[in-house]
């Protein structure tokens, strides 16, 4: 699951990024005299709004840290590393990033670190590669620029993917469902006390709270209950809005599903439209339905199925 959020920038956070992405660390000053790294838009103590940018040092002091052992997907590094909070030079406030670092026994509390970049820069978090351990003896690495935080082509906005990767386990009863589905069948289960029909199944009556285990094959053909459409295009999702997704209540089945509704303008997609799967070669599921050329179904048929 993804949701790639896009949002604009005030005047702090895109002097911020802006910053990473010519390699410049910049804080915001409070009116107390504090250095937020990263800056903030208002003070977090007073709610006063804040703005006056401050630069601070490339190099800095891990406050505390945690090793991760087996990085994932999207993470800093593909190796081990720590995730570390880091109390940069001229910063009352510490930075969440990742350390490269040879092992854990070599990261602790009060090291001195500083700043990888990353060889492309484009105005994000990851402008920063990660962390390094840091030589004191290294001055040039911690001298500031003395950049005032004002850039020419400044970053204006970002896209900030939320993702989440799971693994489901979906168990005796939407096995059998999927294993139905790769044979272009559906096949839900009937409760023994309410006899409702439940596509998919969930393997027990979500109204009687018993176990269901008779097997039901229900439509192929359905009734649109109700629909929605959508006007924005989802990436890596080939298909042109604006279309139609639909609650679809499969013929002897008492819990409707949705699905995709295609082969006819998204404006005369209607409740009632009596409509029938489509697949594709190798698909487990239905690609989308389409009209079946049958009169509309009489509301009543459907009503308890909204």
């Amino acid at each position: 699951m993804e949701f790639p959020f896009t949002r604009s920038l005030g005047p702090v956070q895109s002097a911020f990024l802006t910053g990473l992405r010519e390699r410049v660390l910049l804080g915001v000053k409070t009116g107390d005299g504090r250095t937020l790294v990263p800056p903030v838009e208002y003070d977090p103590v007073t709610a006063e709004e804040i703005h006056d940018l401050v630069e601070v040092a490339p190099t800095g002091t891990v406050t505390t840290w945690a090793w991760n052992h087996a990085p994932r997907r999207g993470q800093p590094l593909d190796t081990p590393f720590a995730w570390v909070l880091v109390r940069l030079d001229g910063a009352d406030t510490a930075l969440l990033h990742a350390l490269d670092a040879a092992g854990p026994d070599a990261v602790h509390s009060g090291l001195r670190v500083r700043v990888r970049w990353a060889a492309q820069r484009s105005g994000a978090i990851t402008d920063i590669a990660c962390f390094e351990p840091y030589d004191s003896g290294d001055d040039a690495a911690a001298e500031p620029t003395g950049h005032d935080g004002r850039f020419a082509d400044p970053v204006t906005g970002i896209v900030a993917p939320a993702r989440l990767d799971y693994v489901y386990s979906p168990g005796r009863a939407q096995s059998a469902h999927l294993d139905a589905l790769a044979e272009q069948r559906t096949v839900g289960e009937r409760c023994p006390s309410c006899r409702k029909v439940y596509v998919p199944p969930r393997g027990a009556c979500p109204t009687c709270g018993v176990a269901t285990s008779e097997a039901v094959e229900v439509g192929p053909r359905g009734t649109v209950t109700t629909y929605c459409i959508v006007n924005i295009k989802a990436k890596n999702l080939d298909i042109e809005v604006p279309y139609v997704y639909a609650h679809i209540a499969l013929d002897g089945a008492d819990l409707a599903l949705h699905g995709r509704i295609g082969g006819i303008p998204y404006d005369q997609v209607r409740m009632g439209l009596r409509v029938e799967p489509v697949w594709t070669d190798g698909g487990r599921h239905p690609d989308h339905y389409r009209p079946t050329g049958e009169p509309d179904a009489d509301y009543e048929t459907y009503k308890e199925l909204l």
